[in-house]
């Protein structure tokens, strides 16, 4: 079957995904290096929307995509809630499997989203209304694609960017120093103030110059531990990340949940 995408590109013959339950085709361009299939939102419009058709509330945004590699083409689950299958094999998300003519891909369990790898008939099947018919440019140069952040990854980037700032606040000590003199002559002045024998005039003003002198030599200090603040920059970046593109240092939620799995293997 290999062979035979070869042949077809050497010739020139298109290529096309069948939507099996609407007879809708899709085109699979030799140019385009990614072909992306899910459900649009407002950051995302993948190359291939299927939510046009019945049955698709179990098809993810960003289900899957197309790879293409040379003569060679090849379909990677990117971490669908409901899984992709081959052939009626369910894939691993994040790995790249090699399509032949003729393959069968199933969006979701029990066939209710499928596409056929083919050649693009003569006859071309009936092709679905303008308005959302997917439209599939040529890359002058790959770019990195714009990702949508889930609404977890954002409500966890939030918990990590605020769990850092109250490490910080928690690690902060401040204080501050005042020297003798300044608190002598204030509580000289407060005595001033309350015997009769005095004149209540000078204890104002003993206690100014006790307040002026706190004010011109005392020292304020903060403290925080090193520790802390390597482990709250951490947080914050990590949180900082998980809002604005859905990944913390390369690793998605998705990826975490997946590590437990490899652990076992």
């Amino acid at each position: 079957m290999q062979e035979n995408i070869e042949t077809a590109n050497n010739i020139d013959l298109a290529l096309e995904l069948l939507h099996v339950q609407s007879n809708t085709s899709f085109d699979v361009p030799a140019n385009q290096p990614v072909i992306r299939i899910g459900k649009p939102n407002e950051l995302i419009i993948p190359d291939i929307n299927v939510s046009v058709f019945a049955g698709t509330d179990i098809v993810s945004r960003q289900h899957a995509e197309i790879q293409a590699d040379g003569n060679s083409y090849y379909l990677i689950d990117l971490g669908s809630v409901n899984g992709t299958f081959l052939n009626d094999v369910l894939l691993e998300p994040k790995q790249r499997y090699l399509l032949s003519l003729g393959d069968r891909i199933s969006l979701g369990k029990d066939n209710q989203v499928t596409l056929i790898f083919q050649h693009k008939q003569n006859s071309p099947p009936k092709q679905i209304m303008k308005t959302s018919q997917t439209v599939l440019q040529p890359q002058v140069a790959p770019k990195a694609p714009v990702r949508a952040v889930d609404k977890t990854s954002k409500i966890v980037g939030l918990a990590l960017m605020v769990a850092s700032t109250i490490l910080v606040a928690a690690n902060t000590h401040v204080g501050i120093f005042v020297r003798i003199p300044g608190v002598l002559l204030c509580v000289t002045g407060a005595v001033f103030l309350f015997q009769r024998r005095f004149h209540r005039n000078w204890g104002w003003v003993l206690i100014a110059l006790g307040a002026a002198l706190i004010l011109f030599t005392g020292n304020v200090f903060a403290s925080i531990n090193l520790f802390a603040i390597l482990v709250s920059a951490a947080l914050f970046v990590a949180g900082y990340q998980l809002m604005t593109t859905g990944k913390a240092f390369n690793y998605s939620l998705q990826d975490l949940r997946s590590l437990p799995k490899l652990f076992k293997k």
